[in-house]
């Protein structure tokens, strides 16, 4: 049974709010490190990327391979959620409801020199997630991610140029990579981890980023409880293949690796609609939000419920990321109760 010492809220938590085109400062229950931020009613506006260690008000986007750009308005992490001010439809439009995914990392972060490559890393060992700046120099290296523990999934992007994003992950192996901002299946490269699966202290880049390209890499290692990165087979059905995660999900995120072209799709507690879960939206697109019968959020895991390609056709190969809105079991000693 999954059990955690800590409150998963206190770590990673969904909020929804709605735009005014002036001054909109929200509480999300923590103090934020990364802010995702998607527009739920409207296609026009991108993704939006903010995190303290590139700091306020410099965005990127996981649907674009647009460099950073700076925010006209503000978009300032504060203690306990962030501040937004001025009409902006990526993030604060008077008529547009909005999703933010926010995580607690370690602040602006300091320097590691424990890889190949110095990196500034904002990094929280209890959840698994750090933030991770540093600057390519056109061969293979090492990065230093502050985590104690091997990351299960990393998300790669150059700021300073047009790329897409690099996905790892785990269940893929170092030889493979996916890329956010596309529907692609799984792509084989050496340029891209080295062939070199992460340790405990450092993870591996080839020479696919030249030198001088800086690199922003978020890396999630899983917590028993909390996080969970893994994959599953499709059945074709509607009563889909159960995924255990060993808590009750606050977020799933999920891609088809194996075949064809479909996009990311991502699902939260709190964009209501379950069980089914009908809320989907696309790191990989700008499109609104989509209402279609997909998946069921249980206490320990999730389900598909739905026989398409996206999510559980048959015999295809899936990746996910998660993390706990409830563990099985936490830190108060109450079970985590179906939905």
């Amino acid at each position: 049974m999954a059990y955690i010492s800590f409150q998963p809220q206190d770590y990673f938590t969904t909020h929804l709010y709605s735009g005014n085109d002036t001054t909109n400062n929200q509480q999300v229950g923590l103090t934020p490190d990364l802010v995702w931020v998607k527009c739920r009613n409207s296609a026009v506006p991108s993704h939006y990327i903010v995190d303290k260690v590139r700091g306020n008000e410099k965005y990127i986007s996981s649907n674009a391979t647009t460099a950073e750009q700076t925010d006209g308005n503000t978009f300032e992490l504060v203690s306990g959620g962030f501040n937004l001010a001025g009409g902006n439809g990526w993030t604060n439009l008077t008529g547009r409801t909005y999703a933010s995914w926010n995580w607690k990392a370690n602040g602006a972060g300091s320097s590691n020199t424990d890889g190949s490559i110095t990196s500034t890393v904002s990094a929280n060992t209890t959840s698994g997630f750090s933030i991770n700046l540093f600057t390519a120099t056109g061969s293979a290296g090492t990065i230093g991610h502050g985590l104690n523990a091997v990351p299960k999934m990393i998300l790669v992007k150059d700021t300073n140029g047009t790329g897409s994003w690099q996905v790892y992950h785990a269940s893929l192996g170092a030889t493979k990579y996916l890329a956010l901002n596309e529907n692609i299946a799984a792509g084989t490269a050496s340029n891209r981890w080295n062939d070199t699966t992460p340790t405990s202290s450092v993870f591996s880049i080839g020479s696919e980023w030249s030198s001088g390209k800086t690199l922003i890499a978020y890396c999630f290692a899983q917590k028993s409880g909390f996080s969970s990165m893994g994959s599953y087979v499709g059945n074709g059905s509607t009563d889909g293949s159960f995924i255990y995660t060993g808590f009750k999900p606050a977020f799933v995120i999920i891609k088809l690796y194996s075949t064809g072209a479909e996009n990311w799709r991502m699902f939260d507690n709190k964009r209501i609609g379950y069980n089914p879960n009908n809320y989907k939206l696309y790191p990989s697109l700008t499109s609104a939000e989509g209402t279609s019968d997909l998946i069921d959020l249980y206490s320990n895991g999730f389900k598909p419920r739905s026989t398409s390609v996206e999510f559980n056709g048959s015999g295809n190969g899936y990746i996910y990321m998660a993390f706990s809105e409830e563990s099985i079991v936490s830190s108060n000693g109450v079970p985590a109760l179906a939905r």
